[in-house]
């Protein structure tokens, strides 16, 4: 495809590189504001959150209700929280509405309202280029697509991100969450009893165990049908114990992440010892059902600029918080909101995307600072000042039901 026209008043051509969450909000909303958008995915198969659950926060229902793609039942509503001990006794409880939700049930609603003949997959970005005029994206298979904005959406790894910002990667965090998705037969009746309905924590010392219910396989969401998701976050030395959880079998060492199945057995065996030996029963039994859970070592990325000309960051390609403040997929679609906002108010593709930037920095670097507060305690190694002064305002029982998960932050 090609672009010749400089001026583009409420509409041209966009292509976004990376078709999950941010990508396919900012597509929608694109050709919803009469942009014809092309979406471009490296990966050849369909994507999926392996397992994640998250928050369906109001600005993301929001954000789906402006696309009409809203459905009666998101996901599960929870209206309390509790948080056990490690003997099993619930030591708090308190109310906090909301609906929880599942990744791919989100996904499936936008990718199945994007027309399929504009969704590319395996279509691997080489690098860009930006003449003023227009933008020319060249792909690894040889073809190239010149259009008047192009947008990456393509997450922590992001090749966008690598040519406008070579200096900006992922920061580990110092501490991984291992997750997984359990049926919600399979959890014996006391247990469910006690935390199944609820956002259910236990903590312990420098660590974080919660979960909560999510729709079951295909989006089911009939009681008995449901998945309870499970995360636990442990401190993990870079240098070492990282290290020797992204080692496979074989000795192979997988950088960011590993894949489910290569996990080694030794590493299972040791982490439902430690639950064992520090989880209140109840989150016991929930590991020991987790046949095979996720490894995710927790990165954060905070990007000094969203705007290079015609091109644009959104999603994980620009900011990547730590999962405490549940504000992932809420996050990727305000970013498109506000782009498409922002394009849609001025006559000049630059102008636009340098408006949106300045609506946008501020509040990833918000979410940034206030998620890396709010896991500061969990961190391996040697803590800042600051990083001491947040574990010890930010870990205790009644802060840690409070302030997870919720946006109230963004509001002050």
């Amino acid at each position: 495809m090609s672009r010749n026209s400089t001026n583009v008043p409420h509409g041209g051509r966009a292509l976004v590189i990376g078709g999950s969450m941010s990508g396919l909000f900012a597509a929608l909303m694109l050709r919803k504001a009469g942009w014809e958008v092309d979406v471009f995915e490296r990966v050849e198969g369909e994507l999926s959150g392996r397992g994640a659950g998250i928050v369906a926060q109001p600005e993301l229902i929001a954000a789906l209700e402006s696309l009409a793609l809203i459905p009666r039942d998101l996901g599960v509503r929870v209206e309390r929280r509790r948080v056990f001990d490690a003997a099993g006794r619930m030591i708090l409880e308190g109310e906090c509405p909301q609906v929880m939700t599942a990744w791919e049930r989100v996904y499936r609603f936008l990718r199945d309202a994007f027309p399929p003949q504009h969704y590319h997959r395996g279509k691997t970005l080489r690098s860009f280029e930006d003449t003023g005029a227009s933008v020319t994206a060249h792909f690894t298979d040889g073809s190239r697509a010149e259009v008047d904005l192009l947008i990456g959406a393509d997450g922590l790894r992001s090749t966008v991100r690598q040519q406008c910002l070579p200096d900006s990667t992922p920061r580990y965090a110092g501490y991984v969450a291992w997750r997984a998705l359990i049926a919600e037969s399979d959890i014996s009746s006391a247990t469910h009893r006690d935390i199944f309905p609820y956002m259910a924590f236990c903590l312990p010392p420098g660590e974080q165990m919660l979960g909560y219910p999510v729709a079951g396989p295909d989006n089911d969401l009939r009681p008995g049908h449901l998945r309870y998701n499970m995360v636990w976050y442990r401190p993990a030395d870079e240098a070492t114990e990282l290290v020797d959880l992204l080692t496979d079998e074989d000795g192979t060492m997988h950088a960011i992440s590993i894949p489910p199945p290569l996990i080694r057995r030794k590493c299972l065996e040791d982490m439902r010892s430690a639950a064992r030996r520090l989880l209140a029963p109840q989150f016991v039994e929930i590991v020991n059902l987790a046949t095979q859970p996720i490894l995710q070592p927790i990165y954060d990325l905070e990007s000094p600029r969203m705007a290079f000309g015609r091109v644009a960051l959104i999603g994980d390609a620009a900011f990547v918080a730590r999962p405490h403040v549940g504000a992932g997929v809420t996050k990727a679609a305000e970013d498109a909101r506000e782009l498409v906002t922002a394009l849609q108010q001025s006559d000049d593709v630059e102008r636009a995307l340098l408006r949106f930037e300045e609506s946008r920095l501020c509040v990833g670097g918000r979410i940034i600072q206030r998620a890396r507060h709010l896991g500061a305690y969990l961190q391996a190694g040697q803590l800042t000042d600051e990083e001491r002064s947040s574990s010890a305002r930010h870990s205790i029982p009644e802060a840690v039901m409070i302030e997870t998960a919720t946006l109230d932050f963004l509001q002050a």
